[in-house]
């Protein structure tokens, strides 16, 4: 039995601290959900942002919620050369030695001095997926891509929480690169 997962597109996006939403949008400002996410609790927000990089702007840029522990934004390598920052490959939520930007709005601006990522791509599955699966969490696996352009990912981490929904995470140039859609499966190897 092939062991598959629907692959999803994680396009350019800010998760905001309660910190940088309160200098952004206002002290005590609360982001509005606009459209849930494949991930329980997890939506974008109606509110956007624009961030400023050495070379360019990228403006109304997708905030997802709700808020975090420290800010993040995690961006396409394509996306870190055109805004003229480096990409850092990492797992979302590791920041530390990251480069930062500039995070702004009408009403307010943050510099970060750390927090830009190339998101690793990853699967999120719950402890009963990894045991079905045949995985443990942080283990490293490939997704073979079931496209009109097949590729095989290497590399893929195995992200494992009670909370998380099935389903494997590519940035945009990623997803580009292997014409993933709205139901592009792919089957994990071990």
């Amino acid at each position: 039995m092939k062991k598959e997962v629907l692959v999803e597109v994680s396009a350019r996006h800010v998760h905001l601290s309660r910190e940088h939403v309160d200098i952004l949008f206002g002290e005590g400002y609360e982001l509005t959900p606009d459209k849930w996410l494949s991930q329980p609790g997890q939506y974008s927000c109606k509110e956007r942002v624009n961030i400023i990089g050495k070379k360019r702007t990228f403006n109304n840029v997708a905030i997802l919620g709700p808020v975090r522990k420290e800010s993040q934004v995690e961006l396409s390598l394509t996306d870190c050369y055109s805004l003229g920052v480096e990409g850092v490959l990492r797992e979302s939520g590791d920041i530390e030695g990251t480069p930062g930007i500039i995070i702004e709005t009408e009403k307010g601006r943050v510099t970060l001095d750390k927090g830009v990522i190339v998101a690793k791509r990853h699967i999120h599955m719950t402890p009963k997926d990894a045991e079905e699966f045949g995985v443990e969490d942080k283990q490293i696996v490939k997704v073979k891509i079931n496209s009109p352009r097949e590729v095989t990912f290497g590399e893929v981490v195995v992200r494992v929480h009670e909370n998380f929904a099935l389903a494997m995470h590519v940035d945009t140039d990623e997803g580009n690169a292997a014409f993933v859609g709205r139901d592009t499966m792919g089957e994990v190897i071990i």
